[in-house]
């Protein structure tokens, strides 16, 4: 069954800030859809809801039927979510985290085993088995995370600047795995900072800012948009972020003073 996920004037509000805005969207199954915006624009806000980790103020996620607010437990057995910045149990070691993973999500002892042993091996992780996961580096920490999140092949893959952290060899692997989870039909949604990671990966893209999305669609639909031709020009234009020659010759001046 193909999925889809739809929002529908979805607001999040801490207080009396918005941190989104009426967001309206469709992000559909087989392909890899990327959240860009700058820090505070709601990326993680969104991407928190759509896991059903956080519930909405008004409006709503669905995931085909299931609400992503109001169905949660049940959202959260078809998603795997790596956070921004993941919180593992670090007096654990990554045998024993992904242990604990595969007996909450009740993944079969044959299959846990087969894809734990072949995803550690790819993401070089088989020598830190046995450390506790708090004296491991931030992106021995990531793959840690990641792993945990694809380890029961969700229908739904959430990450949040997952790449953080993960050395060439890993972000190239996960990038290719990212594409095959898609083409097999699961929906992959991507936040990244890193333009040319979201030109080479994302099928569709969202640009967020202040809440909003402000333009959405194909690469090739943000580019007939605009004067400009790369990713990079077009978030920062989109954003009136692209005073960037005036801002480094203030810089520049300031230096000499």
């Amino acid at each position: 069954m193909s999925l889809s996920i739809i929002a529908n004037n979805l607001t999040k509000e801490f207080g009396t800030s918005k941190a989104l805005d009426n967001i309206n969207l469709e992000i559909k199954s087989g392909q890899v859809f990327g959240i860009l915006g700058p820090n505070g624009s709601g990326k993680t806000t969104f991407l928190k809801i759509i896991a059903g980790v956080l519930e909405s103020t008004s409006g709503s996620v669905f995931i085909n039927e299931l609400n992503t607010s109001k169905d949660r437990d049940l959202v959260k057995k078809i998603v795997g979510y790596v956070p921004e910045t993941p919180t593992l149990y670090e007096s654990l070691t990554p045998r024993e985290f992904l242990n604990f993973v595969a007996s909450v999500r009740g993944i079969n002892e044959n299959k846990f085993k087969e894809r734990a042993e072949n995803f550690c091996n790819a993401f070089g992780l088989k020598d830190n088995l046995d450390e506790p996961i708090g004296s491991l580096s931030f992106g021995t920490k990531q793959k840690v995370a990641v792993i945990g999140a694809m380890l029961h092949d969700p229908e739904v893959l959430v990450l949040d600047e997952a790449m953080n952290g993960l050395d060439p060899k890993s972000s190239k692997i996960l990038k290719t795995l990212l594409k095959d989870f898609a083409a097999r039909g699961r929906c992959v949604i991507f936040s990244t900072h890193i333009m040319e990671v979201a030109e080479d990966l994302c099928d569709r893209l969202a640009i967020l800012y202040k809440g909003k999305i402000i333009s959405e669609g194909t690469l090739q639909d943000l580019k007939s948009g605009s004067k400009e031709q790369n990713l990079e020009d077009i978030f920062l234009g989109v954003t009136g972020q692209n005073q960037i020659s005036e801002i480094v010759e203030n810089l520049k001046e300031a230096m000499k003073n």
